[in-house]
């Protein structure tokens, strides 16, 4: 063998091993700074004070395998259920199921924490038309000023002008459901889904989905559902720069669809607002219109975003409990028969429904907050950020750039909170001593504070609407194969499996 050949052989090698020994560097480095770095987070981290499983505070993976399983809201219960009312969740993140809690995480005032989506690395979708945020992810002033904007519109007095509107398509749901009684089981919340989508529609874009007329779900609908599944994605990837990064890349690789996505809302509310003034001068864009132009008034990226915002937040929801609601009536015989009594008394026909009279039925209005109670549509928390300076939280000193969140499915199960908290029983709303020692305070299934939902009256008015209507006209039967229904998994929504129930008209 030449010199020169020996040369080369022996370069090869050392460059090799060079190579060998630099990524095994690379890797002890890596997992040196690992666990430095969590156990720096478990023993000495200002959070380390706070109770919680210690791998939990010291990786965020099994907050991963959580949210990738679709069971974040079952690994916070568990938590709490062991380590108590204030818990760490999280290598930064703090849940609270104490109800005092409501208003130092979601209150008025500049110590609250702040902002719908605390992460710092947070991958925002965007819109690729406006990339304007709506009332959700809005900093506090542009929030503060769609918010009033709005307001009115959600107010009671708007909504019972808007009463007729929503009549009309629970009554075309209880002719659906009493074509399709005859022919079995029939998933319900397919039409909960068609009815509430469908009222939205009216209200934000000016027309109706006709996803009751046509009897099938709207594409625009069906891809939102599928699109809101991705989220689960990006919030388990936003936490690591090479994830971020490749989620990104994704995003941009999605824009096309994306934009054709949004592009409906965009067409169905150009539309709606080149019309200019409801000719009955009642409707959800004409006091938004009102405003159009004036330095509290809102640019179109605002109308775009917020109308997406509630053809989603405005929708599903109200679909998911009227199901929850009749699901727990059907387990729950003598229950469903005391609402049922209630209902068909006090009214003798279908037109004597309404807002108002709906409004004061004691029974109804308890099963519908033990339904909210037992199975929340919103069951992940909403988690907040503390500020630049932190907060106190409680009486405790919160660091700057904390999370802190209150998980309304482990509030509303713990018996901390609520006697019996696992049974439905809808007597602990009507003063029934034997829930006397029940913290009221923390049943806020639609949160509290300068971010709560905008939509509640609304939400309220169609759900007991959709209960007396459908529920006086029809006995429902739970099917065998939906017992169980209620255990669900979480990405980012409640994922419903289809609920199969025997409808029989009593008239």
């Amino acid at each position: 063998m030449s010199t020169a050949a020996a040369s080369t052989g022996l370069v090869g090698q050392l460059t090799s091993a060079s190579a060998s020994q630099i990524f095994l560097s690379f890797i002890v480095i890596l997992t040196a700074r690992f666990i430095l770095r969590g156990v720096y987070r478990v023993y000495f981290h200002p959070l380390s004070k706070y109770p919680g499983p210690k791998l939990h505070a010291f990786t965020r993976i099994p907050q991963m395998i959580g949210l990738w399983k679709g069971e974040p809201h079952k690994r916070i219960e568990a938590i709490h259920a062991k380590y108590g009312r204030v818990v760490r969740t999280a290598p930064d993140e703090i849940s609270y199921i104490d109800p005092e809690a409501w208003k130092f995480v979601h209150g008025h005032g500049d110590t609250k924490a702040q902002g719908s989506r605390p992460q710092k690395h947070w991958i925002r979708s965007g819109n690729d038309v406006t990339d304007t945020p709506s009332l959700l992810f809005a900093p506090t002033g542009s929030h503060s000023r769609m918010r009033r904007v709005f307001h009115s519109a959600f107010s009671d007095r708007s909504l019972k002008l808007q009463e007729p509107l929503i009549i009309k398509y629970i009554d075309l749901l209880r002719e659906r459901l009493r074509e399709k009684a005859p022919q079995g089981a029939i998933d319900i919340v397919k039409y909960f889904n068609f009815t509430t989508f469908d009222v939205m529609g009216d209200l934000a874009f000016g027309e109706s989905l006709h996803m009751l007329n046509n009897d099938e779900y709207d594409p625009w609908v069906a891809n939102t559902f599928e699109y809101l599944k991705t989220f689960t994605f990006l919030e388990m990837c936003q936490y690591y720069a090479v994830t971020r990064y490749g989620v990104r890349q994704l995003m941009k690789l999605m824009a096309k669809q994306r934009q054709e996505h949004f592009q409906y809302t965009v067409d169905k509310v150009n539309k709606r607002v080149d019309q200019g003034r409801a000719t009955d001068g009642h409707d959800l864009w004409t006091l938004v219109l009102d405003k159009e132009g004036k330095r509290e008034g809102l640019s179109r990226g605002e109308m775009f975003a917020n109308a997406n915002l509630f053809m989603v937040a405005g929708t599903e929801t109200t679909a998911t409990i009227s199901a929850g609601f009749a699901y727990l009536m059907c387990k729950n015989p003598e229950v469903y028969a005391k609402f049922k009594k209630e209902v068909r008394e006090t009214f003798k026909s279908q037109d004597e429904i309404n807002i108002e009279r709906a409004q004061a039925l004691p029974y109804l209005n308890a099963c519908l907050k033990e339904a909210l109670r037992v199975y929340p549509p919103v069951s992940n928390a909403q988690p907040m950020l503390t500020p630049a300076d932190g907060t106190t939280v409680m009486g405790e000193f919160m660091p700057p750039n904390t999370v802190v969140s209150i998980p309304q499915y482990a509030m509303y199960r713990s018996e901390t909170n609520f006697k019996h908290a696992l049974e439905y029983i809808p007597e602990r709303w009507l003063g029934d001593e034997r829930f006397e020692s029940d913290n009221r305070k923390a049943f806020e299934p639609f949160h509290v504070g300068p971010r709560d939902c905008l939509g509640k009256n609304l939400a309220w008015h169609e759900m007991r609407l959709i209960a007396a209507k459908v529920h006086h006209q029809f006995d429902f039967e739970l099917s065998p194969e939906s017992d169980g229904w209620t255990d669900q998994k979480i990405f980012i929504l409640n994922q419903k499996e289809p609920l199969y129930m025997k409808l029989k008209a009593v008239y």
